[in-house]
């Protein structure tokens, strides 16, 4: 039900007092982005905490394959699939775009 209602959203057919509702209950409605975000909120609270950004492929946090996701921003940054404004907020923080294998 919900993702037919993102996408009467995305069509712009959702009734405005539906789609009111539905923001005053909290619901996300580009899920990808979201997921980013969070991501990134966990990138920058490890920085904070360790001092780096240096982050091991199986570093996991709140229980999020950090590593993992980090080697997947690199791969759609190589392949030109980055989002520019995910490029730029990850370069802003001084993220390590050149993995090498001493940094495990």
């Amino acid at each position: 039900w919900l993702n037919n209602q993102r996408n009467q959203k995305k069509k712009g057919k959702l009734d405005g007092s539906l789609e009111k509702r539905l923001v005053d209950v909290g619901v996300v409605w580009d899920i990808t982005s979201e997921q980013w975000e969070e991501k990134y909120r966990l990138l920058v609270n490890f920085q904070q905490r360790e001092g780096h950004l240096i982050i091991p492929q199986k570093q996991i946090e709140d229980g999020v394959n950090l590593g993992v996701w980090l080697t997947q921003q690199r791969r759609k940054k190589k392949m030109g699939k980055l989002d520019s404004s995910c490029k730029r907020r990850l370069d802003e923080i001084g993220f390590v775009w050149t993995f090498s294998p001493h940094y495990i």
